[in-house]
């Protein structure tokens, strides 16, 4: 067996998405890359999944037999989504319970490649300051720019970042919005590339939409971009709950292909933050005391 390409264990050790269920053809190869490993992965008519270093008797739309494959990868059924492991990853994926709520909505809004480095566009979801000057009248608008002072947390016993008491004047915060509103936002970072976001849902103020964007990393600076959607919305039809997004994403995906260095630096000296980066700052933090150094500039010893 080669020696993996990525010698960050930490990141090894983890599932990563590889494509969206829904849309992968029945029992057919499909390759992809995976921390520059060339792998391969296929969907069963039942809906069983499995992962694999690709080989040359596998080329992609190869019908394929899952349960007899053999040399395969970790690999799991998890939000819509195929995941794998090169490493040696935990029993289970971190819960998101809402995803089993039988009234949801449950898309793969898009899966786009980013020429960035998985913790730059992690930190990038995190932000609250940019909607107004990126995402102008749709999640924020001028004047409504002032970050309002909110909660983060650090969970050791959960292993994840969390942020709460997030509050932003959106226009436009949904597909389901009528009109202009405060928009209460939780922030959940379970996985070092993976970043859960709660937001008021326009139709049932006692509940929360859930919008999560999985990353897979092709590499150290590129990485394909997977947007589950997890929405309250009885009304508007998939095209225009997924175009909604993709619009958001979009707007994001210039800014994001703009950063420099495209690695995350996480000496804390290396880029100034301001009030509003609370959640950024707990991120660079987590990922130094886990150990990251996969897509990252890692703090001077």
């Amino acid at each position: 067996m080669t020696e993996p390409k990525c010698t960050d264990h930490v990141t090894l050790n983890q599932w990563y998405p590889l494509g969206a269920i829904d849309e992968a053809p029945r029992a057919r190869a499909i390759d992809t890359v995976l921390l520059e490993e060339n792998l391969s992965y296929a969907v069963a008519g039942d809906g069983t999944v499995a992962a694999w270093r690709r080989r040359e008797d596998l080329k992609p739309g190869t019908p394929v037999d899952v349960a007899a494959l053999t040399d395969t990868l970790p690999a799991i059924s998890a939000y819509g989504y195929v995941w794998a492991s090169l490493g040696r990853p935990p029993a289970a994926l971190f819960p998101i319970p809402e995803y089993a709520e039988p009234d949801r909505r449950k898309l793969n809004a898009a899966t786009i490649g980013v020429n960035v480095s998985a913790p730059r566009a992690i930190e990038n979801f995190l932000d609250m300051g940019h909607f107004p000057y990126v995402h102008t009248d749709i999640l924020g608008a001028e004047p409504h720019t002032e970050v309002k002072e909110y909660d983060v947390e650090i969970s050791t016993d959960r292993d994840e970042i969390l942020a709460t008491r997030c509050r932003f004047f959106q226009p436009m915060a949904s597909t389901a919005s009528d009109g202009g509103a405060d928009v209460d936002y939780i922030y959940r970072v379970p996985h070092p590339f993976c970043s859960v976001l709660y937001k008021s849902s326009p139709l049932d103020e006692t509940r929360l939409d859930v919008i999560a964007v999985f990353l897979q990393p092709l590499d150290q600076e590129h990485i394909r971009a997977h947007m589950m959607l997890c929405v309250l919305d009885d009304e508007n039809e998939d095209k225009v709950i997924k175009r909604f997004q993709q619009t958001i994403f979009g707007q994001d995906k210039p800014i994001l292909e703009n950063q420099y260095p495209k690695r995350l630096p996480l000496d804390p000296r290396a880029e100034t933050p301001i009030r509003a980066d609370k959640s950024a700052i707990a991120y660079r933090r987590w990922l130094s005391q886990k150990g990251v150094t996969y897509g990252v500039i890692p703090a001077a010893a």
